[in-house]
């Protein structure tokens, strides 16, 4: 289902023209934000995007108050996005009505690596 989506998605990407699609991926807060603060430390080593492209959260989790030393492994959603070449915009908001940590990430098709935009561009 989400491969059918994607590939939906780089359609409609490519015949409007788009080369860039920003969205965010949530991580649940049950631990009260530990993981989430974890992930964001582990995956700003590898896939931060470039200064001029990062966003600060209005409502930020507060990570320098969380542990971020735990091993965790991302979300399956998350995972996919990395693969794809997603980049990461920034620091996890805090959405406290669905009680998530939200990551910024960005994807241009520029950057999506040969494999998948064979896969979903049918390029």
């Amino acid at each position: 289902m989400i491969l059918a989506l994607w590939g939906a998605l780089g359609e409609f990407m490519q015949r409007n023209g788009l080369e860039t699609m920003i969205g965010c991926a949530s991580v649940g807060m049950r631990d009260g934000g530990h993981v989430a603060a974890s992930l964001w430390q582990q995956l700003r080593q590898t896939h931060l995007a470039p200064i001029e492209w990062q966003v600060r959260p209005r409502l930020a989790l507060p990570v320098d108050e969380l542990r971020s030393d735990l091993p965790v492994e991302p979300p399956a959603l998350i995972k996919g996005y990395l693969r794809c070449g997603a980049q990461l915009l920034g620091p996890p908001a805090w959405d406290p009505d669905f009680n998530t940590a939200d990551l910024p990430l960005m994807m241009r098709l520029a950057e999506l690596p040969a494999r998948y935009r064979r896969h979903f561009l049918a390029a």
